[in-house]
């Protein structure tokens, strides 16, 4: 159990909330704590229902996998390219932060030189080991103490910056909470602990809710630090918000600490986040979802080095041309609609094989929803537009391969 959770709160808590709050906020508004209230609601009914269907299908490929299964080829295919599109924007979105955290003025040529560093660390076949996730666990979470107790005992903290007023709207809450469902990435891990752990039924249920419980308990508590010293809307416009927070709480000799955390944080997050796209594009391409070209292993190291290779080429162009901000949001619509089509897989199972609460799937399914459309609408015209894309090319590829003797 101990295990589970600590994998759990390893995939999130990170970089996310380094970079998440600052937008949130922005949409948000007063009502920021609502709008994580939310966002960890949907990211327990998303969590629970892949567990159910890892369960159920010990197999990798996620909700590409469950989605073929319980609905049909295509909504497993398009729940894989909602996949590599939204975790690809995450991944340039994790390059920013650390941009941002250790030098602001040059965030994209930092962002780039970490992309191409951690494409070559991948492409040598050196992964993140389960040490390395608790020392990051470790230090961010130090990290983060440090900033809530600095915050908070300051004489710049005011009690009165937590209260939601006029400025927080339902779009605006429901906005921040798509933007903060981003912080909460990675919770699923968990679910894919089926052959790893001893009585699995019982061991990762137990294992979300308790990793989601303590992740959501750290966010608020810091949430409300940064609150208590910005306001909403000094943390809207903050750049990097943990840092800010530091120095307008007049802990000046935090923010290089904090700036590290970030970093460290964010390089492990885009370290795994490249390594889990690379994967899933190597797993269309066999399929020739993706063209097989891709599917190439190295003989020495390995790897799948073509899709690393272009990942890593994508990742780094968004990242010297983009807005971490819009990264998040584009992130966002992508991922929430993977975990709705994992929603509507898990709809699908009868109670022999181990399907969770109806309401589980149902709420996941809608929040999942709701969340995406109430994002930024350039996320939604982007996001819809790329997944509308993919669809297209999906039924040209079916097609000729209909019209292929």
């Amino acid at each position: 159990m101990s295990d589970a959770v600590v994998i759990g709160l390893g995939a999130m808590i990170g970089a996310g909330i380094f970079a998440a709050l600052a937008p949130a906020a922005l949409a948000a508004g007063s009502g920021l704590l609502i709008s994580l209230a939310l966002a960890a609601v949907v990211a327990y009914c998303n969590a629970t229902s892949s567990a159910r269907l890892a369960a159920r299908y010990p197999a990798s490929g996620g909700t590409y996998f469950y989605g073929r299964e319980r609905l049909g080829d295509f909504w497993g295919y398009l729940a894989g390219w909602a996949f590599v599109v939204g975790k690809t924007a995450s991944c340039a979105a994790m390059a920013l932060t650390v941009g941002s955290y250790v030098w602001p003025g040059q965030a994209h040529a930092v962002a780039v030189a970490a992309v191409v560093a951690l494409t070559a660390v991948n492409y040598a076949g050196v992964q993140k080991s389960a040490l390395l996730t608790r020392v990051i666990v470790a230090v961010v979470l130090a990290v983060l103490a440090a900033v809530v107790v600095a915050s908070l005992t300051s004489s710049a903290s005011s009690a009165a910056r937590l209260g939601v007023g006029g400025d927080a709207t339902f779009g605006g809450v429901l906005q921040a909470a798509g933007m903060l469902f981003f912080a909460f990435a990675g919770y699923a891990r968990i679910a894919t602990l089926g052959e790893e752990v001893r009585d699995p039924q019982r061991t990762i249920p137990r294992g979300i809710a308790i990793a989601l419980g303590i992740t959501l308990f750290v966010y608020t508590v810091v949430a409300i630090s940064v609150l208590s010293v910005l306001g909403p809307q000094g943390l809207g416009q903050a750049g990097a918000p943990l840092s800010d927070a530091a120095r307008a709480a007049g802990a000046d000799w935090l923010v290089p600490a904090v700036r590290v955390g970030g970093a460290v944080a964010a390089l492990g997050s885009l370290l795994a986040l490249i390594l889990g796209v690379s994967r899933t594009t190597l797993a269309m391409a066999r399929d020739r979802h993706l063209p097989h070209g891709l599917a190439a292993v190295h003989p020495k190291f390995e790897v799948p080095h073509r899709a690393e290779l272009l990942v890593g080429a994508v990742v780094a162009v968004v990242a010297a041309m983009g807005d971490v901000r819009e990264a998040i949001g584009f992130s966002s619509f992508g991922v929430l609609a993977y975990y709705a089509i994992a929603n509507a897989s898990a709809w699908t199972l009868t109670p022999d094989e181990g399907r969770p609460a109806r309401v589980i799937p149902v709420l996941g399914l809608v929040g999942c929803l709701i969340l995406a459309f109430a994002l930024p609408l350039s996320s939604v015209i982007g996001g819809a537009a790329v997944l509308a894309l993919g669809a297209a090319a999906y039924g040209v590829r079916r097609a000729v391969a209909a019209r292929t003797p």
